[in-house]
């Protein structure tokens, strides 16, 4: 028998009167059972939240530091047990899951430290004008109220800390949401929670069904809601509640450009590597894994067989395997869309250069060549194991290819010219831009979100702390300043 994981109620452990399955994209055997809350557990723990928002806005920074800190810690203890759930209910091989793992540790150590030093206050002379005269402004921030954070499956555990553990720094109670098909890895945070002193009420870990999200989108008591996934779900929920305080991290398609001056046997060999490892980590399921390579002319006949050999040498197989590099999509829906992406493609007159077949939930690690502009895969966010490779002259050209898309999160340029590195940063209409790597680099403490159509706002600890609340000045009179 498989017992029932709890969910997180107000603070709690809750379960309700229906339960469903979490299942391996792998195998497809049951990982978990996980009960669903009722309309009236997600009304109690919305409620919750909104009557201890005060109360938890007031909680010295201590306590907040040093509950995040013991999460942290818990993490670190469990980092095998908790990076063989991800493997199990995500699909992903379990060396990255272990780095997912690590990451989490980080961020809830970060938001630890943003914790105690938050807030400090900014003090600001008025007597600039005769008017002002004795009168200085101090200001400080203050939570904006509940948070709403839905959480995605490709990094079930990071992003569910992503949302958590700002809010939890900056005072903000929170309501998380994980995403149906890998909720398990977030109610383990729920459980850390449950070990520390936070206020009751200011924190929940609801598994609620999708078809349930608009009403609590639309509740006037959720006034910031920070979202991770798709840009139609994401500009959906947008314009349902237009007066909120959105955060929207969207995805992307991004390009790693590889300029003329990259051309060493050496550079090439790194580029190379480093494109064919992300393009396929997390089975190309990351927003910001590599879905295109934009290669100067001088270098694109030397680099793109290197990138098929590279990639034709990941290791695809069973996620809990050590050695298994690319291991399944989330589920064999997803893997057919990426068939039929490529297939498009193909039809369309693009080469395919390595991969191209699908196994289930599997879709093999892939390269493509001369794909048409106006394809499926030239357009969107593949979400998939699948790379195209892109000819171009001269650095004007490589950066107006980049820009063409509707999407701008990060991008990565290879280039060793100090010159070009702030001119990429100038011209490249993206949130993020990695010089000599792919852009796939993200470091949890940095600003991290896009433009365009890649949403609006930032995560990252202290810069997600600055969208969970709002400014407001105190002006202190008749001061002999």
């Amino acid at each position: 028998m498989t017992s029932t994981h709890a969910f997180w109620l107000a603070g709690r452990q809750a379960t309700g009167e229906a339960t469903f399955d979490v299942t391996s994209p792998w195998d497809g055997r049951l990982v978990g059972r996980v009960g669903v809350p009722s309309d009236a557990q997600v009304e109690e723990a919305v409620a919750a939240a909104h009557a201890v928002r005060d109360e938890f806005a007031a909680t010295p920074a201590h306590v907040r530091a040093a509950a995040l800190d013991h999460v942290s810690k818990r993490l670190v203890e469990r980092t095998e047990e908790i990076a063989r759930l991800i493997s199990a209910e995500n699909g992903k091989p379990v060396k990255w899951a272990r780095g997912e793992v690590g990451r989490a540790v980080s961020v809830f150590r970060f938001a630890a430290e943003e914790a105690r030093r938050f807030n400090g206050g900014e003090a600001q002379r008025l007597d600039t004008d005769a008017g002002g005269q004795g009168r200085l402004a101090l200001t400080r921030r203050f939570p904006k109220g509940v948070v709403l954070g839905i959480a995605p499956f490709n990094f079930p555990l990071n992003l569910c800390a992503h949302k958590i553990a700002p809010a939890i720094a900056a005072g903000a109670p929170i309501i998380l949401k994980p995403a149906p098909a890998t909720p398990l890895s977030g109610l383990v945070i729920g459980e850390l929670l449950a070990e520390t002193d936070l206020p009751a009420g200011s924190w929940s870990v609801l598994p609620v069904a999708n078809d349930k999200m608009p009403a609590l989108v639309r509740d006037e008591r959720l006034p910031v809601i920070s979202f991770t996934g798709s840009d139609k779900v994401g500009y959906a929920i947008m314009d349902s509640v237009p007066r909120k305080h959105l955060t929207l991290e969207l995805g992307g398609n991004g390009a790693a450009v590889v300029l003329a001056d990259w051309a060493s046997d050496q550079d090439l060999d790194w580029a190379a590597t480093r494109i064919a490892t992300f393009s396929n980590y997390q089975g190309g399921q990351s927003c910001i894994s590599v879905q295109r390579v934009v290669a100067d002319a001088a270098v694109y006949d030397r680099l793109l067989p290197r990138i098929v050999a590279a990639v034709e040498a990941q290791v695809t197989g069973d996620p809990s395997d050590d050695t298994t590099d690319v291991g399944p999509l989330v589920s064999e829906d997803a893997a057919k869309r990426v068939e039929s992406w490529v297939d498009e493609a193909v039809a369309a007159g693009a080469e395919l250069l390595a991969g191209g077949k699908r196994d289930g939930a599997s879709y093999a690690p892939t390269v493509l060549a001369g794909v048409p502009a106006d394809v499926t895969i030239s357009c969107e966010e593949v979400f998939g194991p699948v790379l195209t490779v892109q000819k171009v002259d001269g650095e004007a050209a490589a950066f107006a290819a980049v820009n063409e898309s509707k999407y701008g999160l990060q991008a990565g340029v290879f280039t060793h010219d100090l010159q070009t590195a702030f001119r990429a940063h100038r011209a490249l209409e993206v949130g993020g831009v990695v010089i000599g790597d792919v852009p796939s680099y993200r470091a949890d403490q940095m600003p991290y979100g896009g433009v365009k159509q890649s949403g609006v706002g930032r995560e990252g600890v202290r810069f997600a702390m600055d969208d969970y609340t709002y400014e407001r000045v105190l002006v202190l009179t008749g001061l002999a300043i």
